[in-house]
């Protein structure tokens, strides 16, 4: 590893350690040219997930435009970031175990949309209304009665 002070190669480790979630190592090193001491972190490198959009472009998945259209959705609800950081990160955490490297929108929306409705119910209709695109009252009066029925059928089976 390279001194960051000197440009020296040869560094030491004095102490190594996990970092709370286990994803990388924290190192403390020394230099053994100038004795500076600085801190590197090794994480597992990971391969680049990308998602289809509706038009056919693929891009990078990027966990902001996420969380920017989850607080949009949640606006006024009184639901902390930590939450919506949360359920980005479990997601992230779903679609790389999974394996997959291509998914596309729909299928992120859909999960996101399965997550919220456990949430927060305001910011589901209102997230599902720019996810699915509603073209009409109709189309989000649907929407609901599907939502109403779904929780009928939990109270009856005693989940809610």
């Amino acid at each position: 590893m390279k001194c960051p002070y000197c440009g020296e190669f040869d560094t030491r480790v004095l102490d190594s350690r996990s970092t709370q979630d286990s994803s990388a190592i924290r190192r403390r090193r020394q230099c053994v040219n100038c004795s500076n001491r600085f801190t590197t972190m090794e994480k597992t490198e990971e391969e680049p997930l990308v998602v289809i959009k509706r038009d056919g472009r693929r891009e990078l998945f990027d966990p902001g435009k996420i969380i920017k259209g989850l607080l949009l959705a949640g606006r006024k609800r009184n639901i902390p970031l930590s939450q919506w950081e949360e359920l980005v990160e479990n997601l992230e955490q779903e679609l790389r175990s999974s394996y997959v490297k291509e998914i596309t929108a729909d299928q992120i929306g859909d999960i996101i949309l399965k997550k919220l409705r456990t949430i927060d119910e305001v910011a589901y209709v209102r997230f599902a209304s720019v996810f699915r695109k509603f073209a009409d009252v109709e189309a989000f009066k649907a929407e609901l009665e599907d939502m109403l029925r779904e929780k009928d059928e939990l109270k009856k089976q005693g989940r809610l």
